[in-house]
């Protein structure tokens, strides 16, 4: 069956509204992995992800009494964009039936390409059924997202593409699933051709499909599945690529957002290109399949199915990439309440960068910090940190791995204390490099009583920090001192109208 997917491919026709992406080597994760990654640029295509091969394809084969009638499509973001634009230059009508939830930086890039856009329901499968009603009504042609074997055809000439710029046989090629349409024409191609390379399926772990279609022999459908990766958070894998992934695919790996965030790092440090979260997930793979293989010097090609991510997720990809790349961890310990104590704990914590440090005044014996440091990946230097607290007499929880730790608890340490008297409230910038944070606090020593703490590394310049310390009255002119004496800036927030409302 994989030949009759060859000559469908061989004679698709994509390129008049596709570019032939390049096929890149990351250089800085080639180096850090020592094997060679090769990133096929799909990102790279007019509507910034490969979707509009397989649609076009698709809309090649319509009749000339379907193409008087037109088309109409279901999607939330990349398939609606190729589907639009297959059809503006082919001059045809299209409709695209979206969730009423799309981001309307979506909405705006299909209509702009000249598609009628209805918006249905809250989700894929509301816009799904709302759109099989319009074929009914209208006699419009449905084109799938993923499948058809057609729209297979189409996404297949990426595999034919990557074979032509890479002649030698690669060890393993690492492609992204939502619904399977894009594993399905790749993995037809190369096994064809070239069996001993292997086709490795890349899901989110919160929306694996295809990994559990398998894994019970038949297609499945998931109870609900996660967002993050948003353009492959697909419940059920296609009939036809599900059929061909049976006979193709050698692993499947699941990688998590965390991975997927440090996986968006790295395409960015290699590129200076941002990957959507489906995007990344190849090379989220690629690594987790190196890490487990423990391969070397391996010529792995990854793909970068696409870039159309909206710019506020940005921050939560920032936030989440390092632990990811499980060079930050996240944990909560207990120390004594007294002066000085803050210091003594990030002495214990050596040389190591400190990313986040959040602390609030709750009782006169014991305070819970919750802190963030930096590490250099290994699992030796992990355990070696925790070795450093339990030396030193701390009691400490992980929270790295902890996501409602990591989505709202550490945005959550304070509120009002009522026990800290005389708090007065600032806010500082010192110069950020390694150890800053703690000769501030050494310059602060044990004079006066730290009662509010936030510290957060944004890979600024200038390290922020927000400090409550309690002052009696009578100390005014040597606390003064103090802060001149400090030789950084600060601002006076102590009558400030938020900490009124939240922290005094």
């Amino acid at each position: 069956m994989l030949t009759g997917y060859v000559e469908r491919i061989l004679k698709a026709r994509v390129y008049d509204v596709a570019i032939e992406t390049p096929l890149d080597i990351m250089p800085r994760l080639s180096k850090r992995l020592q094997n060679n990654i090769l990133l096929k640029r799909e990102d790279l295509q007019p509507v910034f992800s490969f979707k509009l091969r397989g649609a076009y394809n698709r809309m090649t084969h319509l009749s000339e009494s379907e193409k008087l009638q037109g088309v109409v499509a279901a999607s939330a973001g990349n398939h609606a964009q190729g589907v639009a634009l297959a059809a503006s230059r082919m001059g045809l009508s299209a409709l695209i039936v979206m969730p009423k939830t799309t981001p309307p930086i979506k909405v705006e890039a299909v209509r702009s390409l000249g598609a009628e856009i209805v918006l249905h329901g809250n989700s894929y499968d509301d816009a799904f059924a709302y759109a099989q009603k319009i074929v009914e009504q209208q006699k419009r042609t449905f084109i799938h997202p993923y499948d058809d074997p057609e729209v297979i055809a189409g996404q297949g000439t990426i595999a034919m593409e990557i074979m032509r710029q890479h002649p030698q046989p690669v060890e393993a090629i690492f492609v992204p699933v939502g619904g399977g349409g894009l594993l399905a024409g790749i993995a037809a191609y190369i096994k064809a051709f070239w069996p001993q390379i292997k086709i490795i399926a890349v899901e989110p772990a919160d929306a694996a499909s295809l990994k559990a279609a398998l894994d019970a022999q038949e297609r499945v459908t998931l109870d609900q599945v996660g967002l993050f990766a948003d353009g492959t958070a697909v419940r059920q894998v296609g009939v036809e690529p599900f059929r061909i992934a049976r006979e193709t695919v050698d692993e499947v790996i699941l990688v998590d957002s965390d991975e997927i965030c440090a996986a968006i790092m790295d395409i960015f440090d290699d590129t200076r290109s941002i990957a959507e979260p489906s995007g990344a997930l190849a090379v989220a793979g690629a690594k987790k399949y190196i890490a487990e293989h423990g391969c070397v010097g391996a010529d792995l090609v990854v793909i970068d199915s696409g870039a159309n991510i909206n710019f506020d997720r940005l921050r939560h990809v920032a936030e989440r990439a390092e632990i990811g790349e499980r060079r930050e961890v996240l944990f909560a310990a207990t120390i004594d309440e007294r002066p000085g104590s803050f210091q003594q704990f990030c002495k214990v914590l050596g040389d190591r960068g400190i990313t986040e440090f959040n602390y609030r005044y709750a009782d006169e014996t014991e305070a819970r910090v919750f802190v963030g440091v930096k590490l250099d990946g290994s699992d030796e230097e992990r355990q070696a940190l925790f070795n450093s607290l339990d030396n030193a007499g701390y009691q400490w929880v992980d929270f790295t791995d902890n996501e409602m730790a990591k989505l709202h608890v550490r945005y959550m340490v304070g509120g009002h204390a009522a026990g800290a008297s005389d708090e007065r409230l600032f806010r500082f910038e010192f110069p950020e490099r390694p150890g800053a944070l703690l000769r501030f606090l050494t310059r602060i020593g044990k004079r006066w009583n730290i009662s509010l703490f936030h510290y957060r590394n944004h890979g600024a310049a200038y390290g922020r920090v927000l400090v409550g310390i309690q002052v009696p009255a009578a100390f005014d002119d040597e606390f003064q001192l103090f802060l001149d004496g400090l030789g950084y800036s600060y601002q006076d927030e102590t009558d400030n109208r938020a900490y009124d409302l939240f922290l005094r």
